[in-house]
């Protein structure tokens, strides 16, 4: 047997953290399994040994794959094999690929795949808090250049205690649950969701977090040591020296002017950008044949150009490129009730970034299944987010939801998850879609949806608004901007793009990507102080538009009443094959779902009008209620045979009438006094203990002549 190389992470509780490499996959360029109690994942690299011509920018490709073999399960649909990611794959793929990609040489552009797999797995351990790691891992023992290692981990605060790496177990009873990603000196990613948490709280969360990943670096730069892999050596572009210094000299002075100009409107400040390159081509290649010129080489340098005059401009006049002070918010309007046909609408605007969301009430039968390998459960809460591109003023097709989709509206989600009331009859459906967009368009989708939710007349906790903070900064001056609301150039600019969404009371969901090296925490301190100031600007022009919940639901929106029966009236309600709900639906016009929780089943019942819902909650009742002795009822004679007659009291219900209890004179014959189908009222008198029969008189209704 082949015997691997392996380091091994104690994480102080029992449980260690095991790294191999030498055994799987030796083909591929690096390859670890990284394993964790009976949760064993496989990272492997490749990459291409020379770069695409005219490549200028690195095309990474992260994969995460769970194999449903891994918990010793089959997977679904009729090929019975693994297909399209899950939005839980996605999810995971975009927490590795945000903190591997700024840790690539700049001039690094080689066709690069990471593929991590999750090969075997248990229902305790996250393989979601190992992929980072894994992948990381892999990088270090291959010969690719890579700026690392990095390590993520999740930390959870149950009961008061930050803990690394919890259980699934665990991870139920957490008030806070955050992923972070660090190198060994800086913090590259956090993402997580909380339950009002302060500020100063996450920031103790993410410093314990970077405790822990520098110990899980530390064995991967050991690793790396013992299999000994030179890094290899490579040239993926073509440059000009002198053309850079010559872009550099004609087009600094004047891309710093038009940053200086602080003009608001995207698309004109755009305009002016190109104008400077375009004007640098034209003045120094007027005599040259267009297939001549080295556009792209000239175009690269000039971007370098751009972004360093504006971060310089911004830093020297403490001016944004919009005219904004460092913690002014742009221009907020909102409307809510826009659209009549969906049960709740509103329109959020900050700046030229616009979401139009809507609310949809629904009943049980419309839950999201969820078959995940290690998750099967179903979601009554869901939230799309939809970025055509046409908001950015963009001429392509919209071919539909891609990663970025998923990821943002899996960030607004977890923001007003929170404060989703305790207990609500419908399954709830957020839609947001951008119709413009400049900066921020999840945090705008987090502000539309608390609109549109109280719109809708969800009775939600609390409003929840969300704000996006940047950074420009100076290594060498030490110089920094800490920028509020930030804007799409700002967010490409600059070196930080933190995300934070919240209450009144606290923090309930963040995502952080930084793109510089030693940022402090003091800077992090102070980007979130200052986002909770810009937050609560927004919360008011919110609470503004509507400070509390409608108190009722809208007049077409679906009302839900909720009985709880016993579990052992479960198929009585439902009947043979469905019978006897199908039945209930179509005479009432409602939707019946029936579902088990311990020794009750609850019955939800639908409609859009509450006279719908009282028939059916009428027959419901009918069918669930037990017959009592003494208790007058008015039924249905369902048959008449030679000693009596057969009567329905109840649905489903059926008692003895027998001819002596007929009436007090003496009937010779039931159909003389009965017929078939007949109302009559009747009382139980008894009720057989052994069979459960019921026996019913009329007699005792009538009144007795004397003799």
């Amino acid at each position: 047997m082949i015997k691997p190389i392996e380091k091994v992470i104690d994480l102080g509780d029992g449980r260690s953290i095991v790294i191999e490499t030498g055994k799987l996959a030796k083909q591929a360029d690096g390859s670890v399994v990284v394993r964790m109690g009976n949760t064993y994942l496989l990272a492997t690299v490749v990459s291409a040994q020379d770069a695409k011509p005219g490549t200028d920018f690195l095309p990474l490709s992260v994969e995460y794959k769970e194999k449903y073999a891994s918990i010793g399960r089959f997977p679904g649909g009729f090929l019975k094999r693994e297909a399209r990611p899950s939005d839980y794959e996605i999810l995971v793929c975009r927490l590795v690929d945000r903190a591997l990609r700024p840790l690539f040489p700049e001039d690094y552009h080689a066709d690069t795949f990471v593929t991590i797999n999750l090969i075997s797995a248990d229902k305790e351990s996250t393989p979601d808090a190992l992929a980072g790691l894994a992948a990381s891992a892999a990088l270090a023992v291959s010969d690719i250049p890579f700026n690392g290692p990095i390590s993520e981990v999740r930390v959870a605060r149950i009961d008061g205690q930050l803990v690394v790496n919890p259980t699934v177990s665990q991870i139920k009873e957490a008030d806070m649950d955050i992923i972070v990603a660090a190198s060994m000196d800086n913090i590259m990613m956090v993402e997580g969701e909380m339950q009002e948490v302060s500020e100063a709280e996450l920031l103790e969360a993410m410093k314990v977090a970077h405790e822990a990943i520098k110990i899980q670096c530390k064995a991967q730069i050991e690793l790396a040591e013992a299999v000994k892999k030179i890094k290899r050596e490579y040239n993926h572009e073509e440059n000009d020296e002198e053309l850079r210094e010559k872009v550099w000299k004609a087009t600094y002075d004047q891309a710093y002017a038009v940053a200086k100009k602080a003009n608001p409107n995207k698309h004109e400040r755009i305009a002016d950008f190109k104008a400077v390159v375009d004007e640098f081509i034209a003045e120094n290649y007027a005599d040259v044949e267009a297939g001549d010129i080295p556009t792209d080489l000239i175009k690269r340098y000039y971007h370098d150009v751009e972004k360093e005059a504006v971060r310089a401009m911004m830093l020297d006049n403490n001016i944004r490129l919009d005219g904004r002070k460092m913690d002014e918010i742009r221009p907020i309007w909102c409307e809510v009730d826009y659209l009549p046909g969906p049960h709740g609408s509103a329109v959020f605007t900050r700046g030229e970034t616009q979401s139009l969301t809507t609310v949809t009430l629904g009943t049980k039968m419309d839950e999201k299944l969820v078959d995940d390998v290690l998750n099967r459960t179903t979601d009554r809460f869901l939230l799309h987010y939809n970025f055509p591109p046409f908001s950015t003023g963009e001429a392509r097709p919209y071919r539909g939801t891609g990663r970025r989709e998923i990821g943002h509206g899996n960030l607004a989600l977890r923001a007003l998850k929170p404060m989703m009331p305790d207990e609500t009859p419908y399954v709830i459906r957020v839609v947001s879609d951008i119709l413009e967009s400049n900066g921020s368009s999840s945090m705008a989708t987090v502000c539309a949806g608390t609109l549109a939710l109280m719109d809708a007349g969800i009775q939600i906790k609390r409003p929840v608004s969300g704000i996006a903070m940047g950074l420009i900064s100076d290594a060498k001056t030490g110089k920094y901007l800490v920028l509020s609301d930030i804007l799409g150039d700002e967010d490409h600019l600059g070196d930080m793009d933190f995300k934070v969404t919240g209450t009144e009371k606290g923090i309930t969901a963040t995502q952080m990507d930084i793109k510089v090296d030693g940022l402090s925490y003091e800077i992090l301190e102070k980007a979130l102080n200052q986002a909770r100031e810009g937050r609560m600007h927004i919360l008011g022009k919110i609470t503004e538009t509507i400070s509390e919940p409608r108190a009722d639901l809208k007049p077409h929106a679906p009302r839900i009443e909720t009985i709880r029966i016993p579990k052992e009236m479960i198929g009585a309600i439902i009947g043979p094959g469905g019978k006897i709900i199908q039945e209930i639906q179509a005479t009432t016009g409602t939707i019946l779902t029936v579902t088990e929780e311990g020794q009750y089943g609850f019955v939800d019942i639908a409609a859009d009008n509450k006279e719908a819902i009282d028939k059916a909650m009428a027959r419901v009742n009918a069918i669930v209620a037990i017959p009592e002795v003494g208790k007058v009822y008015t039924g249905k004679v369902r048959s008449i045979v030679p000693f009596g007659a057969f009567v329905e009291i109840l649905p489903g219900k059926d008692g003895l009438l027998h001819i002596s209890e007929i009436d007090w004179k003496r009937v010779e014959k039931t159909e003389d006094v009965l017929k078939e189908g007949e109302m009559i009222d009747v009382k139980l008198i008894d009720i057989d203990a052994k069979s459960g029969k019921l026996k019913l008189s009329r007699k005792v209704l009538l009144p007795k002549e004397e003799k």
